[in-house]
């Protein structure tokens, strides 16, 4: 077994070690298993890698709530043996999404902001366990996290027992990047006492009482990241857009020369543009988001980034090895903070966030999809760009015009599935240009899009509907032919090409 007495400063929890497979045994069929984790980043390996081999012998599901998607080791390995039997709040797992979509898992897909407070009023079911992996226990039993804070520290406030991975691979010098702050609930709730990026309200640790702890589990499995793809034109277009309108509203006077903090959501074209700042003439930058990644370390390099907050620190696996090579620099630019306090709207709304997300496919008037394919088939889910999206000071999507190699426009008439309304979107940015709605009427958005940010491929046939919609409608607010709307997408179902 690994030794990790050395990280585990608390003499009798010591006693509490035991092997993976002894902790699997504890865990019942229809148990809520509270598990830490928010992206490929500090989520528990050895304990799901070991009750998935116990699922393959004796077959029972138990239900899964993390902070968002996780790594292979724990989405991927309990929905290979079918194990999951509910899922929340968030994932990005291919053989889960798979189980999502043939209904074998219920998945129940959350605004991130919300889904802690909506545990500890018990909407959800009791936490059974709280699975969490941890870079050390304090000697009072306190828990120092790793590379994610997540619900985690709401689970474990919720749960009766405690499950423990001390992750080996994670470095001690971990300690002290975290700010653990869990609000009260209505109605005792205070202000979140956050006026900027870089301001601690919270503990280094997730309190913990020792005799909650169940047991505890020596693991040596890094984390899982993802690689980042390289740059593509598409995205390089996207973030140019984004620099030279940020760069006019400077101009304007909407906002001081090193912007309002940033949040940028997950992926490659999110660190697209976040890369596109380093080389920018922007400086002393600061970011309030859930992900740090690979860009920010750029930034930091690059002597341009005051500060990040965020949730997780999930870089590629290039990323990781260099922010463990220099822990100690990097750390003194970056925070992680339990999710219900890096999405929080109020602190989104009082710093004034410019939020920066991805969608699947916009419509003409500017409603957003984030989550479903052809309105039906669940990808992802919303994670937290409803949380920053409502609440920004700006709120801005990308998309590229066209997916499927040119068969499938990311502008339609109508969403298939809308989780971002039209009143919460004020830019839309495509490699073929950028869209500002803001002050925009129904009309007038619809232009904007389609002669900005469509494909010119399917321009004209956007253009056309639109005109035969407002002739139809005898010039509606709000001009559509529903069915017509509709057949755009059926089209595709039906041969594959919107053309």
């Amino acid at each position: 077994m690994i030794d990790i007495l050395d990280r585990v400063k608390n003499k009798a929890l010591q006693e509490k070690i035991v092997t993976a497979e002894e902790a699997a045994a504890f865990f019942k069929p229809g148990m809520n298993v509270a598990c830490s984790g928010f992206t490929a980043s500090g989520y528990p390996k050895a304990v799901p890698l070991a009750l998935a081999e116990r699922m393959k012998k004796e077959p029972f599901t138990v239900n899964i709530w993390t902070g968002a998607s996780t790594g292979p080791e724990l989405d991927d390995a309990l929905a290979e043996v079918h194990g999951i039997k509910g899922r929340l709040p968030y994932q990005t797992d291919k053989i889960l999404r798979n189980e999502i979509n043939d209904g074998s898992v219920e998945y129940l897909d959350l605004h991130l902001s919300e889904s802690a407070q909506l545990g500890r009023y018990g909407y959800l079911g009791k936490v059974d366990v709280a699975l969490v992996e941890v870079c050390a226990i304090t000697e009072e039993g306190n828990l120092i996290p790793t590379t994610s804070l997540g619900n985690t520290a709401s689970y474990v406030q919720q749960a009766d027992v405690v499950i423990v991975e001390v992750n080996t691979t994670q470095p001690l010098e971990l300690e002290g990047m975290h700010d653990v702050y869990v609000p009260l609930d209505p109605p005792n709730r205070l202000p979140i006492p956050i006026v900027k990026a870089d301001d601690r309200v919270g503990t280094s640790y997730i309190p913990c009482t020792p005799e909650k702890i169940k047991y505890i589990v020596p693991c040596d499995v890094p984390d899982h990241t993802r690689p980042l793809s390289a740059i593509d034109d598409n995205s390089k277009k996207m973030s140019e857009f984004t620099l030279e309108f940020l760069k006019k509203e400077v101009a304007a006077g909407h906002m001081p020369k090193n912007l309002l903090p940033l949040q940028s959501g997950v992926g490659n074209v999110a660190n697209a543009v976040m890369a596109g700042f380093v080389d920018s003439d922007l400086e002393d930058l600061s970011v309030y988001t859930e992900v740090i990644q690979d860009g920010m370390l750029d930034l930091i390099d690059a002597g341009k980034l005051k500060f990040a907050s965020g949730t997780a620190f999930s870089p590629s696996p290039e990323g990781m090895a260099r922010f463990y090579k220099d822990v100690a620099k990097y750390k003194k630019y970056l925070l992680l903070r339990p999710e219900e306090i890096s999405n929080s709207p109020e602190v989104v709304r009082r710093i004034g966030v410019i939020a920066m997300n991805t969608a699947i496919e916009v419509d003409i008037y500017g409603n957003v999809n984030s989550t479903h394919i052809a309105g039906t088939k669940m990808m992802n889910g919303i994670g937290g760009s409803g949380d920053f999206a409502r609440n920004a000071f700006l709120t801005i999507f990308y998309t590229p015009s066209v997916a499927k190699d040119g068969k499938i426009s990311s502008v339609v008439p109508m969403c298939s599935h809308i989780d971002h309304t039209e009143h919460d979107v004020d830019i839309i940015i495509t490699e073929q240009g950028i869209a500002d709605l803001r002050g925009l009427a129904p009309h007038a958005r619809a232009l904007e899009i389609i002669n900005n940010c469509a494909h010119p491929d399917y321009r004209p046939m956007l253009l056309d509907y639109y005109n035969r919609a407002v002739t139809a409608t005898k010039n509606a607010h709000t001009p559509h032919i529903l069915k017509e709307a509709l057949s755009f997408h059926e089209r595709f179902l039906e041969t594959g090409s919107m053309r």
